[in-house]
C-alpha cells in the first residue's frame, strides 16, 4: 500500500499559557513565563517553582463527567481531548465507529492519588489501604478513559518513553495512520506532577530550583545564567487523519523517529532522531527552515542540545530559527512535546515562532538563532525535538 501524508486536523491545548488553541495562541506569543511559587507543600519542605494550569475545572469542559476520582493528568488528557475533536469538527460519539486510534503518553503515575494513599496509611494504618489508587494511578488509565468518552471498544494504547512520551505517541500514530493501519487518531501528552512527591525528588536531581527566588525568572532556556529548569503540568492532544479527508490542516506530520544516548552521553541519540526524522520524510538538513528545541533550561542538557544542533546543521546553525517554549511554560515532562507539536503546527498556520521566554544573555555554549521576543516569519517546516533523563529522545517533522 502507498504510505499516506498525515496531517494534524485538530489541536486541544490544556497549559499553564491557556486552555484552548485560541487562548494558547494568544499567550505563547507573550514574552512572559508562566512560573510561580507552590504554595501547596508543608513549610518543611523548602520552596518549590512550578507552571501550573490555575483555575482548571474538567466539567467545564466534559460536562456531567464525575472528576472526583480521576487523575489530574487524566483530566487533563480528556479535556485536552475534547478540545482537539471539537476543533477539528467531531464528537467523542462520532468517532465511536471509525476505530479510532488512542494513543497519550505521560512520564509519571499519578503521584497526586500516591501520595494521598501513603499519608491515608501513615496516619490511619495499613487497613485504610486505598486499593483503587493502583489503578486510577496507571498511565494506561489515561487513554482508557478517553476510549470511555468515547464509547464502544476502542484501540488504545500508552507510551511512557520518560519526556519523549507525548512525541513518540504522536509520531507513533502518525506512522499507523500512514501505513494505512487506521484513518484517524487521538494522540498527545499528559502531566501532573506539582505533588510533594515527586517534586522533592525532582530537586534532589537537580531538575527543579532549590531557592526559587523570583520563580517566573527560573526557567531561562540557554540562557548564560541557567540553572536547571522549572517543572510544568498540562496536555496536548491532536487529531491526526489522513491526507484524504476532506478537513484543513494545521499541519502534516512528514517525519518521526527516536534513539538513546549511549551511556555516559547526553543528546547524542538527538543527533540520531533528528537524522531519522528528515531522512523519513525524504529531506535532507539543508531543507530544514526552523526548530523548536527540548531546551529545558537546565545547564548541561540546553548545551548537549546546542552541541547536537550544531553538528546537525553544520555552517546553516546561524540562520536556522530556533525556540524554546520551556521558559514561558515550565517543562511538563511528557506533555512537553506534545504541546511544542501542537505549538509548531499553530506557528506553521499563522507564520510565527513563539518567544523563548527568559532568554537574554547569549551563552558561547549555546550559539544558536534565538529571540526573546516572538518572531513573525513564514517557514515550510521545524523540527521538534525532545528529550528524557532515561537516555530517551524523539524527533518529529512538521511541513505546511
Amino acid at each position: 500500500m502507498k504510505r499516506r501524508r498525515v496531517k494534524i486536523t485538530g489541536i486541544g491545548f490544556v497549559t499553564p499559557a491557556g486552555i484552548g488553541t485560541d487562548e494558547f495562541l494568544r499567550q505563547i506569543k507573550e514574552p512572559v513565563s508562566r512560573v510561580g511559587a507552590l504554595k501547596r507543600f508543608p513549610d518543611a519542605a523548602g520552596a518549590f517553582a512550578g507552571a501550573e494550569v490555575k483555575g482548571f475545572k474538567l466539567e467545564k469542559f466534559v460536562p456531567g463527567v464525575n472528576a472526583r476520582r480521576m487523575a489530574r493528568h487524566t483530566q487533563f488528557a480528556l479535556a485536552a481531548a475534547q478540545l482537539a475533536v471539537q476543533d477539528a469538527g467531531y464528537t467523542f460519539g462520532a468517532l465511536r465507529s471509525r476505530s479510532a486510534l488512542i494513543m497519550i503518553g505521560a512520564t509519571l503515575m499519578d503521584f497526586g492519588a500516591i501520595n494521598r494513599a501513603m499519608e491515608t496509611v501513615v496516619d490511619t494504618g495499613p487497613l485504610s489501604a486505598m486499593p483503587t489508587s493502583v489503578t486510577s494511578s496507571m498511565v494506561s488509565r489515561i487513554g482508557a478513559t478517553v476510549g470511555e468518552a468515547i464509547g464502544g471498544v476502542t484501540r488504545a494504547m500508552s507510551f511512557q518513553s520518560a519526556c519523549c512520551a507525548g512525541l513518540d505517541s504522536i509520531g507513533r500514530a502518525a506512522e499507523m495512520i500512514a501505513q494505512g493501519e487506521a484513518d484517524i487518531a487521538i494522540c498527545g501528552g499528559t502531566e501532573a506532577p506539582l505533588h510533594l512527591h515527586p517534586m522533592i525528588e525532582l530537586r534532589m536531581l537537580g531538575l527543579a530550583p532549590g531557592n526559587p527566588e523570583q520563580p517566573e525568572r527560573q526557567c531561562r532556556p540557554f540562557d548564560r545564567w541557567r540553572t536547571t529548569g522549572v517543572i510544568g503540568e498540562g496536555a496536548c492532544i491532536l487529531v491526526l487523519e489522513a491526507e484524504h479527508v476532506g478537513r484543513p490542516a494545521y499541519a502534516h506530520v512528514d517525519g518521526y523517529s527516536f534513539a538513546s544516548d549511549a551511556m555516559g552521553s547526553s543528546c547524542d541519540g538527538m543527533l540520531e532522531a533528528m537524522r531519522l526524522a528528515v531522512g523519513n520524510a525524504c529531506m535532507r538538513p539543508i531543507d530544514i527552515e526552523a526548530v523548536s528545541a527540548w531546551g529545558p533550561g537546565h545547564k548541561l542538557i540546553d548545551a548537549a542540545e546546542a552541541t547536537v544542533l550544531g553538528q546537525f546543521f553544520a555552517s546553516r546553525l546561524p540562520e536556522i530559527p530556533v525556540t524554546s517554549i520551556k521558559g514561558a511554560i515550565g517543562n511538563p515532562l511528557g506533555a512537553a512535546g506534545a504541546i511544542q507539536v501542537g505549538c509548531a503546527a499553530l506557528g506553521l498556520r499563522h507564520e510565527f515562532m513563539p518567544p523563548t521566554v527568559n532568554w537574554e544573555h547569549p551563552d558561547p555554549a549555546c550559539r544558536l538563532n534565538l529571540s526573546g521576543r516572538v518572531r513573525h516569519l513564514p517557514h515550510a517546516n521545524v523540527l521538534v525535538n525532545a528529550h528524557g533523563l532515561s537516555g530517551s529522545n524523539a524527533c518529529i517533522l512538521l511541513s505546511k
